[in-house]
């Protein structure tokens, strides 16, 4: 993968990351302001109200932004090893993408918060945009 499709994997994981710096800044009521806003939209939760009760509320969001931080930085600094690696990397991770698209979504539908399904879809749409068109997932002849 290079030129465009390069950069372009490169912000889609910048974008992991920042949504991860959203989660954990959640862990804080002095930083929460954007997580709170999340949470308004995908959800009927008020956002005036405390939508970080019960007390471990707080800790799950922020440690779920910690492992997207970790998701993130470990994608942004493998995309290296799993270019060379070839298409049998490129197949480990969209495993993985697609296995975290399903669980997320289903569960995000599960809990009530069925709208987070639509920036899922766009996670997905906008890691499949690169893949597909750099032809990453071709085995070299």
């Amino acid at each position: 993968m290079t030129g465009l499709w390069k950069t372009w994997i490169t912000l889609w994981c910048w974008g992991v990351i920042i949504f991860g710096v959203v989660l954990v800044a959640a862990g804080l009521p002095a930083t929460d302001g954007i997580a709170r806003a999340l949470y308004a939209v995908l959800s009927d939760v008020p956002a005036e109200g405390d939508v970080f009760a019960p007390h471990g509320m707080r800790f799950s969001v922020a440690l779920m932004g910690a492992v997207s931080l970790g998701w993130g930085f470990t994608v942004l600094f493998l995309l290296p090893a799993i270019h060379a690696a070839g298409a049998s990397a490129w197949r480990g991770l969209t495993a993985a993408v697609v296995i975290w698209f399903v669980v997320d979504s289903a569960f995000s539908v599960a809990t009530g918060f069925a709208l987070n399904v639509v920036p899922n879809i766009g996670l997905l749409v906008f890691y499949f945009i690169p893949l597909l068109a750099s032809g990453a997932l071709k085995s070299a002849r």
